[in-house]
């Protein structure tokens, strides 16, 4: 076991017993995490901090159902893509991306996403791949969304990912396969 897996069981732990610093420390070193996989999957920033704060909700309310036999990234992830898929299914079917967002000034919200280092001409570029590549990705059917999203965003391997979503690897295999395919086609037409 590293360094990085014992401190984190040992926080584990502690915060099993109470310990809500612990716990901070728990929230400080997945929070960012959680909020990605559920903004990638969402696409919108305040339903991925809402997803992230039920996330870290339900975690302090169950820490003591979690098994330690298991990795405790794989558990929270599981938490987070599950919330994240509800929200998704609670969504009025209207609910547009390219809405205005209030505040905003009529920008777009991919358009507030762009690296203030690069020059104007790569920021538009950017802009418009990130557009392409996350309007594609919404397009997804979210359970190929939620693969895609934790095996070429998070990085987890096909274990990790049906840990978390709870399906057998040869299913895994085959919605990242056919997420692939989805996206090709979204993507090639764009």
């Amino acid at each position: 076991m590293d360094q990085l897996d014992s401190t984190e069981q040992g926080m584990i732990k502690r915060a099993k017993q109470g310990d809500r610093e612990a716990f901070a420390e728990l929230v400080n070193l997945y929070k960012d995490r959680v909020y990605h996989v559920s903004y990638r999957m969402l696409g919108n920033r305040q339903e991925a901090e809402d997803v992230a704060q039920e996330t870290f909700l339900r975690v302090y309310s169950n820490l003591e159902s979690y098994d330690p036999q298991y990795k405790f990234s794989t558990w929270i992830y599981r938490i987070a893509s599950n919330l994240s898929i509800d929200a998704i299914r609670k969504r009025k079917p209207n609910l547009s991306l390219d809405a205005e967002i209030t505040g905003s000034e009529g920008m777009e919200w991919h358009e507030r996403l762009a690296d203030p280092g690069k020059s104007p001409e790569e920021e538009v570029l950017t802009d418009e791949l990130q557009d392409e590549v996350q309007g594609a990705i919404m397009g997804l059917n979210p359970k190929y969304r939620a693969v895609m999203l934790l095996r070429y965003i998070e990085d987890l391997s096909l274990q990790e990912i049906s840990n978390v979503v709870q399906l057998p690897i040869s299913t895994i295999k085959t919605r990242i396969h056919r997420g692939r395919e989805a996206l090709r086609k979204k993507l090639r037409f764009m």
